[in-house]
């Protein structure tokens, strides 16, 4: 029995070439008739060597693990498949592994130590892909085990993050001589220079005033231990809070409760976040949304043209206007009777012919959509009243009175135009009477003054000076005598006397 035994063991030779799950499953049915063989002292050594050649295997090739992760992985952890960092931030790592029953056993009671390696797990370069290890104090990447590995949380710290840190990453766990990597869960990190946006969320979809809703802005937190700040015009006073997700990440969020009205619509909402990095250059995000809320007619109004008083037979134009959202649907006029309010036309423009009285009134509006109405105020609409039987005077009955003025003002002006024409020709005999009478006067001067300076007298007859009737006192003086007098100069070569004075000439002058 032991030559078949040499001889089963040399039937499945082990291949550098051959992949580690192939070598360990190799290993594994060759071990089994070399376990039973053992009890032979002739073949306990060769046993001993097979064992830890498979134990060296298993550590160092990950036997089963990777090539066929479903059936063969003894590991699994829970963290989010892809996480986004800042770059000059951190990041938190939510993780919890499950150890699945196997050849060995995990035991808490062990120390446990946990590897992270990065982007393809191979026997080639295994080694060198592990960036963090806990047993080790000195790691190539800044990360840290924050979680119990003994209570199975293998949550950690990934800090002072680069771009260059984006990658896929494998955890595996060390709990001698349980040791096992999960695979098939691998976590990809993708680290960026840029910040992301705020996200704000409304609780209800469809906004309409008198509705209250809850209005969130929230920002990733990727690293809890240094959140950014968010700020919004909601409300400029309002402290953001970070709170953890059930997935183990970090949001941080400002929140406010409003009742909606018609003015919230088209509001826009504006918050920022800043993300604290190292340096001290904060990077800051924004992201706004505009309310949509609708509500029912508001700022309804009614208009009349022409206003005043009017008179029948005059077109009337009223106008009703009101906003809303959704758009009125309809608009209905009413007309306050004695009997109520009454239904006088649909639509926003009612125009109509003022045909008597009765068209007076009191009218308003009513603004309707699925929201709900508004009345808008009442215009008064006032019609002249006629008194009963009493007919307006018309052009036609001023005529007569018409012609009697114009003939009177025609009589006036041909008075005027007489009397003118007298005053003209009186004036004109006057002054050619005067004439007559100076030029008389100056005759009768000189030839005074070529006589010896006696008195002479004459004549003079006036009675074509004055026509017409003369009045009473003319009468009276027609027979006086009108005297004027004369100085006569004396000649130079006659003798004078004492009693020569100033002689005088005196001319009588008979009126006829």
């Amino acid at each position: 029995m032991g030559r078949r035994s040499e001889r089963q063991v040399e039937k499945r030779p082990v291949s550098a070439k051959q992949s580690p799950s192939i070598l360990s499953a190799s290993l594994i049915t060759g071990l089994s008739p070399c376990v039973s063989a053992c009890e032979r002292t002739v073949m306990a050594a060769l046993c001993v060597n097979l064992l830890t050649v498979n134990m060296f295997l298993s550590v160092f090739f990950l036997p089963g693990d990777l090539a066929d992760c479903g059936l063969r992985s003894v590991v699994s952890i829970f963290t989010p498949e892809k996480m986004e960092a800042l770059s000059g931030s951190c990041l938190h790592i939510p993780c919890t592994f499950t150890a699945k029953p196997g050849d060995k056993e995990f035991d808490s009671t062990r120390p446990t130590f946990g590897v992270w390696y990065k982007s393809v797990l191979t026997f080639a370069n295994g080694q060198e892909n592990a960036v963090y290890n806990s047993r080790e104090k000195v790691n190539k990447y800044p990360m840290n085990i924050t979680g119990n590995l003994s209570q199975k949380n293998c949550s950690t710290l990934f800090s002072n993050l680069t771009t260059s840190h984006t990658d896929t990453y494998f955890f595996r766990v060390n709990n001698w001589p349980y040791i096992a990597t999960a695979s098939c869960d691998r976590l990809e990190i993708t680290v960026k220079d840029s910040p992301w946006s705020p996200s704000i969320h409304i609780s209800a979809g469809d906004l309409k005033e008198k509705q209250s809703v809850s209005i969130t802005c929230s920002a990733l937190t990727p690293c809890p231990h240094s959140p950014p700040q968010l700020t919004w015009n909601l409300h400029p006073d309002s402290h953001s809070e970070t709170e953890e997700n059930t997935d183990g990440t970090f949001t941080t969020k400002l929140q406010q409760t409003i009742t909606l009205s018609h003015t919230h619509d088209g509001y826009n909402i504006s918050c920022s976040v800043t993300y604290p990095v190292n340096g001290g250059r904060n990077k800051t995000a924004e992201t706004q949304q505009t309310l949509s809320v609708s509500y029912a007619p508001r700022n309804t109004s009614a208009s009349i043209s022409p206003s005043g008083l009017l008179s029948a037979g005059i077109w009337v134009n009223l106008t009703c206007s009101s906003r809303a959202k959704p758009p009125i649907s309809s608009f209905t006029w009413f007309k306050n009777t004695t009997d109520g309010p009454k239904n006088v036309s649909e639509g926003d423009f009612y125009s109509f012919n003022v045909t008597d009285s009765s068209a007076g009134g009191d009218y308003y509006c009513v603004a309707s959509n699925d929201l709900g109405d508004e009345t808008s105020e009442v215009v008064h609409l006032t019609v002249a009243v006629k008194e009963p039987g009493f007919v307006g005077p018309s052009v036609s009955d001023f005529k007569p009175f018409l012609a009697i003025i114009i003939a009177i003002i025609l009589l006036i002006c041909v008075i005027v135009c007489v009397w003118r024409l007298k005053i003209m020709h009186h004036i004109q005999q006057t002054k050619q009477s005067q004439t007559v009478s100076q030029s008389t006067v100056d005759k009768a001067v000189r030839r005074a003054e070529r006589e010896d300076g006696a008195i002479h007298y004459g004549e003079i007859d006036f009675s074509k000076q004055r026509p017409g009737p003369s009045s009473v006192q003319d009468s009276r003086q027609q027979l006086d005598t009108v005297y004027a007098q004369v100085k006569v100069n004396q000649p130079a070569n006659r003798p004078s006397h004492p009693d020569d004075g100033a002689e005088q000439l005196y001319a009588q002058v008979k009126k006829r």
